[in-house]
């Protein structure tokens, strides 16, 4: 499966983007799901998943941000809500199948979208 991530850009403290992600080449209807995010110098953290469960969220963005799918287009987003200038970071879009213990370790998505580039100014 390809992963296409896009929707990243610019934006003041206190605004919104919309992270999307496309899938190509199989369906992801039964993959999870994960967003990723990595600052300058820093390792790639864990933001979102979302599998056959309830969604998953980092504390840091929890009640900010959400994720959802549309299994019809093959896309899932990210919506990101009253953004901050710690949410600056490249997002990258992530899939996965099968069995695994933790949806919030990178070890958990063999497939990665190129990542889309997110900027808050203060």
């Amino acid at each position: 499966v390809q992963l296409q991530a896009c929707g990243g850009g610019l934006v003041q403290a206190g605004g919104s983007l919309r992270l999307s992600c496309a899938a190509s080449g199989r369906s992801i209807s039964n993959y999870r799901m994960g967003w990723f995010r990595q600052a300058p110098g820093k390792e790639r953290d864990f933001v979102s998943a979302l599998s056959g469960g309830s969604p998953l969220y980092a504390d840091s963005v929890k009640g900010r941000f959400i994720i959802s799918r549309d299994n019809a287009l093959n896309t899932v987003y990210l919506q990101m809500n009253s953004l901050e200038p710690e949410d600056t970071a490249v997002y990258y879009c992530a899939a996965g199948q099968g069995v695994r213990s933790s949806l919030k370790t990178t070890a958990s998505y063999p497939y990665w979208g190129q990542g889309t580039l997110v900027t808050v100014s203060s």
